[in-house]
């Protein structure tokens, strides 16, 4: 008889992407999924699992489930997560996995982007950028729709470029102005992209990295580590190599594998529902709680048509206490 093989799955649902990996305990990638999140994080997550249960269910046991992202919260209750974490400690364990000793990453995402400096193997800081979308991977997806490229080329064309064009970068708005008005001048195409990239790399490091030491190793995460052409901009700007490492793109789910594994060695248990989590029905809906000044919109969350989770609430009014029916307008009213 075949034996099934343990593995752990990471689950990171972002705003744009929502990535799945599973990996052995070896900590070997079986299977990476990015998937467009499209405004449906449920959706797409019964969307992999489908996949996964095709590809997977028949040799590998699931022994531990992480998740992170802005959807974390959303994924642990719909496949019972042992461990839920920030996007900054997922990104964080998994550089240091496959690069030990990096003290710098670089992570840009569809919507966001994060520094995240470490000394001694430990995340000592951070900062993030969730206000404007000027250098993120949806911006690059427009600028390279509007040009009439597809993205997998915009990289290429710059560094093709010989004297990028000087683009206002600080804003997506008056960036993609600039570029409109350098095309019009008769610029190459090739300049007014090697011109974007430099403006992001630039936009990136003064806000996000001003104050900051950036330290060799650095690492470029993201689904916009892809883009030769933004690498090939932080590495002039910074006047050193940046690392891309294995699985660049789903760096978070990998970092929630990791996680999921040393949260499981201390249980020795998961809480995993199964892949046929993906043929139940889910809806979500919420409330806001009066109880004080806070006003908190409070998410509960259903599975066929049972109420199983409750969250958003800050003082655990609602969140922490035992699941038996949905609360009442003389419960909100208290």
């Amino acid at each position: 008889m075949h034996k099934m093989k343990k593995c752990y799955l990471g689950i990171d649902v972002g705003s744009v992407s929502t990535n799945i990996v599973a990996m052995d305990e070896e900590d070997m990638v079986l299977e990476s999924l990015y998937l467009r999140t499209q405004g449906n994080p449920i959706q797409v997550l019964k969307q992999g699992f489908i996949i996964l249960k095709e590809r997977l269910a028949d040799t590998v046991e699931v022994v531990g489930v992480g998740v992170t992202g802005s959807g974390r919260q959303l994924a642990a209750t719909l496949l019972g997560a042992d461990i839920v974490k920030n996007e900054i400690t997922a990104h964080g364990i998994a550089a240091l996995h496959f690069v030990p000793d990096v003290q710098t990453i670089i992570e840009i995402g569809g919507q966001d982007s994060k520094l995240i400096l470490l000394r001694n193997q430990i995340i000592y800081d951070f900062a993030m950028n969730t206000v404007c979308a000027a250098g993120t991977g949806s911006f690059l997806d427009r600028q390279a729709e509007r040009i009439g490229i597809p993205i997998e080329e915009f990289g290429a064309l710059a560094l093709q470029s010989t004297t990028p064009v000087r683009i206002a970068g600080r804003c997506a708005v008056f960036a993609e102005s600039d570029m409109i008005h350098k095309q019009q001048l008769g610029h190459h195409r090739e300049d007014i992209i090697g011109g974007l990239c430099e403006a992001l790399a630039r936009n990136f490091l003064s806000n996000l990295g001003k104050g900051k030491e950036l330290k060799s190793p650095i690492l470029f995460q993201g689904g916009v580590a892809a883009n030769v052409g933004i690498k090939q901009a932080f590495e002039k700007l910074l006047g050193c190599d940046i690392i891309i490492p294995p699985h660049a793109a789903v760096m978070g789910a990998v970092g929630a594998c990791l996680l999921a594994k040393e949260a499981v060695r201390k249980t020795n248990c998961t809480h995993f529902t199964g892949f046929d989590a993906a043929v139940s029905d889910y809806t979500v809906k919420s409330f806001e709680c009066s109880h004080c000044p806070n006003i908190c919109e409070v998410v509960e969350f259903h599975r066929d048509s049972a109420l199983v989770a409750r969250w958003g609430d800050k003082c655990g009014r609602f969140s922490s206490t035992k699941i038996k029916t949905s609360p009442t307008e003389d419960e909100l009213a208290q």
